[in-house]
């Protein structure tokens, strides 16, 4: 429960800095551009949502991450019961704002199909999208405080990140999701579970690099 106080804090803490602003309205023109034209048959525009939700969720990652100054942080850490709680909480912000992105992402292409989707290829847009916004958030995580202090060595950081694996169709999670998904191979259970562990690994450094400093 202390977890959620504290995640429901950075939450809010975001929220009046509106800076999150940036980054969901990019997607969501971006979104809308892919949109523009008629949706055809599954995978329709998901491919190109996928790779453009990497980006985005790791640019929404650092907002969070970075949204409070370094000596604020240390406060919110010592009131939050310890770097654990204070980095669960950011991530668990950040993992919301990803879901609400995956669900627009998902959802709308299908209600504007002219024909309905089946069941397993929403499941494959659900997937690949759960990849790739949780292999961005983890980006986001380990170009953040406490890892990488300045915020322009941050952005920096996850812009090249994201770009070099971006455009390996063969790298999991994301390249291999992406490639499924066009391939109509099986949905990726198995790159959504690992973008997850990937996010739980990148909370777990953030977390002991917090305990050091």
């Amino acid at each position: 429960m202390r977890t959620l106080a504290v995640a429901r804090y950075v939450g809010a803490d975001v929220v009046r800095s509106q800076r999150v602003l940036i980054p969901v309205v990019v997607y969501g023109v971006v979104l809308a551009v892919l949109l523009s034209d008629s949706v055809g048959r599954p995978p329709g525009v998901w491919p190109a949502t996928a790779l453009a939700l990497y980006p985005t969720a790791a640019w929404l990652t650092l907002v969070v991450a970075n949204i409070e100054a370094p000596a604020q942080r240390l406060v919110t850490m010592a009131a939050a019961g310890g770097p654990v709680r204070l980095v669960t909480g950011t991530v668990l912000v950040a993992l919301a704002a990803d879901a609400v992105l995956v669900l627009l992402s998902v959802v709308v292409p299908v209600l504007r199909a002219a024909d309905p989707y089946p069941a397993e290829a929403v499941l494959s847009g659900v997937l690949v999208h759960v990849a790739a916004a949780t292999t961005g958030t983890a980006i986001g995580v380990l170009c953040a405080r406490p890892l990488v202090t300045r915020i322009g060595w941050s952005f920096l950081l996850a812009v090249s990140v994201v770009t070099v694996t971006a455009v390996q169709p063969w790298l999991p999670p994301v390249g291999s999701a992406v490639r499924a998904l066009t391939s109509d191979a099986p949905p990726p259970f198995g790159e959504a579970l690992l973008g997850l562990l990937f996010v739980a690994s990148a909370a777990a450094v953030a977390a002991a690099a917090d305990r050091r400093a």
